[in-house]
């Protein structure tokens, strides 16, 4: 039978002189000849049946064939990197997390040192990023990521319940009080672009179509937006989930009665079923389901 993996020194050397774009300098860092990386090369795209590289006399780009297995081989091979690493040093136990960066700056890493508490013998590796992990390329073990959920083929958990209402603190309350919705429609008012619940969404909960003519200020990330309410630029429709640590340090006020929240579901635990069967996976899963059931006081 014909294995679908090419030699792994093709890969390598095709990793290199892509992320060099220059076949000398790649023969360089891999102690090959130029003639030796131009041949790899060669006998990759042979391979595979497509050119990797444009040649011109300025010299060489990826292809769009280039680029669409360079993103997927240099994470295969970051993955097999990582994994040597370890077993040359002797690490054992790990555990590799991504999530999403709101929730990993306000929600997970206030809460990290729990979990090394309770399993001082895993070696925890977070990232974070919008961008959701590929499982397929072996680079995490879990995923925590915010969205609507449309994941087939992976186990797909909600972390929690979440509470989205306006946000704001106590100087901005004092300078510009608040007392219906509609007063919010003459206060600087915080868009958070990527977010599942938009302003014009909450503000038909409360009978009032569509929002207000324009924002004073448009982020990406929850925890930009929550900066940003912190110091009185404008407020926030936010959850109460993540803005937790603002609104206990007393940063952070919910503008109207918890009532009038939406409630959403957003954070998701994501991983291959497979992956259930790692006893690390396994205590990261039973220690934050065990938090989530603290903090809503279950």
């Amino acid at each position: 039978m014909k294995s679908d993996l090419p030699p792994l020194p093709t890969l390598v050397t095709f990793e290199a002189v892509a992320r060099r774009l220059s076949f000398s300098q790649a023969a360089d860092e891999l102690h090959l000849t130029p003639s030796a990386i131009s041949h790899q090369i060669a006998k990759l795209e042979k391979f595979l049946g497509v050119l990797l590289f444009e040649r011109s006399p300025r010299g060489i780009s990826l292809s769009d064939a280039g680029e669409r297995y360079l993103g997927r081989v240099a994470g295969a091979l970051g993955a097999i990197g990582n994994a040597t690493t370890d077993v040359r040093k002797g690490v054992r136990n790990t555990l590799y997390v991504h999530a999403s960066p709101s929730f990993s700056s306000l929600w997970l890493m206030p809460r990290l040192g729990s979990f090394a508490r309770a399993h001082p013998d895993i070696s925890l590796s977070l990232s974070a990023s919008p961008n959701h992990s590929d499982f397929a390329l072996g680079q995490v073990d879990i995923d925590i990521r915010y969205g609507v959920p449309h994941w087939p083929n992976l186990v797909v958990e909600p972390v929690f319940d979440e509470k989205i209402l306006p946000l704001a603190s106590p100087d901005l309350l004092a300078k510009q009080p608040i007392h219906v919705p509609e007063d919010l429609l003459q206060r600087p008012l915080i868009q958070s672009t990527v977010s599942v619940v938009q302003w014009p969404v909450w503000f038909a909960t409360r009978g009032i179509v569509g929002g207000p003519e324009r924002f004073a200020f448009r982020f990406d990330r929850a925890y930009l937006a929550l900066e940003a309410a912190v110091l009185s630029l404008g407020i926030a429709l936010e959850s109460a989930e993540i803005a937790a640590p603002h609104i206990a340090a007393g940063r952070l006020r919910t503008v109207f009665h918890p009532a009038w929240a939406l409630d959403v579901r957003a954070h998701f635990m994501v991983y291959p079923e497979r992956h259930a069967h790692r006893t690390e996976v396994a205590h990261f899963i039973s220690w934050l389901r065990q938090h989530v059931a603290a903090s809503n006081g279950k």
